[in-house]
């Protein structure tokens, strides 16, 4: 122990192992930095500006929009100035505040998708009743549980690693405040933060992910044995499942690397941890774009008519 005291500043020292390359990395994160701003803006344009998209799904994939939007924020910039300026300093209280925004959006990232699965639940199981169950004062109980778990668990989260002394090292193998890459810094014991660690991820991503698989199941078999025409709405099903499916794959592999050793590279392993809550902010938009035919049409239209104005403008 370095004279009994705890480190105050840490160096994000993620992808080190690149060495005279890592500056390289500025051009593919900058280039998916910029077409998750530019295709979420687009989408929440969209959506916001045209009263036909003011339905409850059409809502929660603007909410999808507006947390992809914002989780970037909030660490990609810090790391793209790394890359190209070598800008690796942070503050243990900038650390802990960036790591608890960000956990906090990459969980609600995996609850939208939940709220989600329960309006097409009630959009095809009780289409009579759907508008009545959306109405704001009933949905909401199905949201603020969600809520106040999700900041429940990461403020504990934080605070706890907040209260660690990290007195041998202060560098972390990470491009930004991740938990548990700062946690192994810590020189006293960790049982307690690995043990809440572990309950966040099967309190919020693993528990989501069990209840839309069950929305799913009984939405499909609903549909199936009912033998009404149900294609529009598990066309919107299999968006959902899509995006929710790419996303646990990725959040799986980041948990896993941090808690298996299997002797994967540390460039890896900070590699999968960052695309977790990088890669569905670039991927979401572009399929539900794409997949989505109200919004596709009325992108499509948004773009064709700026083209027209651009190439016509005393018109």
């Amino acid at each position: 122990m370095e004279n009994g005291s705890s480190h105050q500043h840490f160096i994000l020292n993620g992808f080190h192992e690149l060495g005279a390359l890592r500056p390289l990395l500025f051009i593919p994160f900058s280039i998916m930095f910029v077409v998750s701003l530019l295709s979420n803006c687009l989408l929440l344009y969209v959506i916001v500006s045209q009263r036909s998209l003011h339905s409850p799904m059409y809502v929660l994939i603007g909410s999808m929009a507006c947390i992809d939007l914002s989780l970037p924020l909030f660490f990609v910039p810090n790391m793209l100035l790394s890359f190209l300026f070598g800008w690796r300093g942070i503050s243990l209280t900038g650390c802990l505040l960036q790591m608890y925004l960000v956990h906090l959006l990459g969980a609600f990232q995996s609850t939208l998708l939940l709220w989600m699965a329960l309006d097409r639940y009630f959009a095809i199981c009780t289409p009579l009743y759907y508008h009545q169950r959306m109405s704001a004062p009933r949905f909401l109980k199905f949201v603020v549980p969600l809520v106040i778990r999700n900041v429940l668990m990461i403020t504990l989260l934080v605070v706890l690693a907040g209260k660690l002394p990290f007195c041998f090292s202060n560098v972390i193998d990470h491009c930004f405040c991740e938990h548990m890459a700062l946690v192994e810094l810590a020189c006293g014991s960790t049982a307690v933060n690995n043990l809440v660690g572990l309950l966040t991820v099967f309190l919020i991503p693993v528990a989501d992910f069990i209840f839309i698989t069950a929305s799913y199941i009984v939405i499909f078999c609903s549909v199936l044995t009912s033998g009404k025409s149900g294609g529009k709405a598990l066309h919107t099903c299999v968006t959902h499942i899509v995006v929710m499916t790419v996303s646990l794959v990725i959040i799986l592999v980041a948990f896993l690397s941090y808690r298996v050793n299997s002797g994967l590279p540390v460039a890896v392993r900070v590699f999968f941890s960052t695309m977790y809550l990088f890669f569905p902010s670039c991927f979401n938009p572009i399929i539900y774009g794409i997949r989505t035919t109200e919004i596709r049409q009325h992108i499509v239209r948004t773009l064709t008519c700026r083209h027209l104005v651009q190439n016509n403008p005393h018109s």
